[in-house]
């Protein structure tokens, strides 16, 4: 989910975790305030969704990336992928 389009859920792959922990707390009230606190990570999205979505693309963009740990857990709804037609 990304902070300048929050109505679009993206599927994509972790390709970097931050090394060194940071806390993160119950209740961030800013963006600016969660990239201060939780860790920092690189997604990568799938090359022929980038493709398909060429105008829409901007590298860099901050937001927040769910992790699943389990595939065997379903995703809540609200994190069900949700792209722009």
């Amino acid at each position: 989910m990304f902070d300048a389009v929050p109505e679009y859920v993206v599927p994509a792959e972790i390709s970097f975790v931050a090394d060194v922990a940071q806390f993160t707390p119950k209740i961030v009230e800013t963006a600016e305030e969660r990239q201060k606190l939780m860790f920092r990570v690189k997604a990568r999205i799938p090359q022929e969704l980038l493709r398909k979505h060429l105008h829409q693309v901007k590298t860099g963009l901050p937001g927040m990336a769910y992790v699943s740990l389990d595939s065997q857990q379903a995703w809540p709804a609200e994190l069900q992928i949700t792209l722009p037609k």
